[in-house]
């Protein structure tokens, strides 16, 4: 094999790829990125064996072929070229090494065949379907926050997708909860997703999903099966296994007879949240919401350090309450808010708060309290 092509290309690819290989590996070919050239681009692909990234960019190929060499080392070689340099890529005859030439650097990388590259093979797709690559990193930056990372309820690891209907039309609908906090997100549905099956994306895919879909103007090509997801982004086609589990009825937990509601700046709530929260303990990091009509008072007590409290104006016009939520869990949802206001729906001290944005109703959250 030998290539030359632009470095900014190779590099950029390698950005998307090397993320799915694992630092440490057992298997030494899991380190290795896998290169084949042909026509007149460079495919490159890597896998963890859940999750597999291929893609391919434009290159000068002088002469056909394919190898692997280590991922992460390839990476920090390229990086750290100068802009706008061109890359040489070329195999020894023997196969065993690879040169990566660039003006007066060279390297020398060892490979291993290319058969020896193992395949996700994706088998066949139910149901295929194409939204905005933007929709879809919506629903992802809306939920990913609230996806468990409790090994041992696997089940929560990831993104619940169904499609439901609601209003009379029928939605994609992303959610995730980790037991404390649920988050729901929905679009309409796109053509073909009728009768999807609910399918749990597990978190690492996840991630990968949100890096790949920043371009506004891409569409975002999606392929399901019972066991595998297939999503297909310009020249980026991204494989993985679903988790294997059954997603609990999450519908049971929204509450739907909260009738306190409070609304509050969204800013300003999360800043005095923020300031409050510096004194609570890495353990209890409870902040105590005392309600009455049309203010707020926020208070933190921690029996190591002392206390604070800042008062807040808000709409609130029913009895006067107290509850208290994990102030980390507070900032993470005001933090996917895009209006001005946060609406609280409450019951009691000890039940579920709804959480809605005065942005939209495409997104909903819900909390859990603690004891304060």
């Amino acid at each position: 094999m030998r290539i030359t092509l632009e470095r900014s290309n190779l590099l950029k690819s390698l950005n998307h790829v090397h993320r799915v290989v694992e630092r440490r590996n057992t298997i030494p070919i899991l380190s290795n990125v896998l290169l084949r050239a042909e026509g007149d681009s460079l495919s490159l692909k890597a896998t963890d064996l859940d999750l597999e990234i291929t893609e391919a960019t434009p290159a000068s190929v002088e002469q056909a072929g394919a190898t692997t060499v280590p991922a992460h080392l390839l990476y920090e070689i390229v990086r750290k070229l100068p802009d706008g340099s061109e890359v040489l890529l070329a195999t020894t005859p023997d196969g065993a090494a690879m040169t990566v030439a660039s003006g007066r650097s060279k390297f020398s990388l060892q490979c291993l065949p290319e058969q020896d590259f193992p395949d996700l093979t994706a088998g066949s797709f139910s149901h295929s379907f194409s939204l905005k690559a933007t929709d879809l990193k919506m629903l992802i930056d809306r939920t990913q926050f609230a996806i468990s990372t409790e090994e041992t309820r696997y089940y929560l690891n990831g993104i619940y997708f169904h499609t439901i209907e609601s209003g009379g039309d029928l939605k994609l609908r992303a959610v995730a909860t980790d037991g404390h906090r649920l988050a729901r997100a929905e679009v309409e549905a796109p053509s073909g997703s009728e009768g999807m099956p609910g399918i749990i994306i597990p978190r690492k895919t996840v991630g990968e999903i949100q890096k790949l879909s920043d371009n506004a103007e891409a569409i975002a090509r999606v392929e399901l099966s019972d066991a595998k997801i297939r999503l297909t982004v310009g020249s980026i086609v991204l494989t993985s296994k679903l988790i294997d589990g059954t997603f609990p009825d999450y519908q049971r937990v929204i509450p739907a007879g909260n009738d306190k509601e409070l609304r509050i700046d969204c800013g300003a709530f999360a800043q005095a949240v923020d300031r409050v929260s510096t004194i609570s303990s890495e353990r209890g990091r409870a902040v105590k919401l005392a309600l009455s009509e049309g203010q707020m008072t926020l208070t933190v007590n921690n029996p190591d350090s002392g206390s604070a409290t800042e008062e807040l104006s808000a709409t609130y016009e029913s009895d006067p309450m107290e509850i208290g939520f994990n102030a980390k869990y507070l900032l993470d949802i005001t933090g996917q808010l895009s209006g001005d206001e946060a609406i609280f729906l409450l019951a009691d001290a000890g039940s579920p708060t709804l959480i809605r944005d005065t942005a939209g109703g495409d997104a909903l959250y819900v909390l859990m309290p603690m004891r304060v």
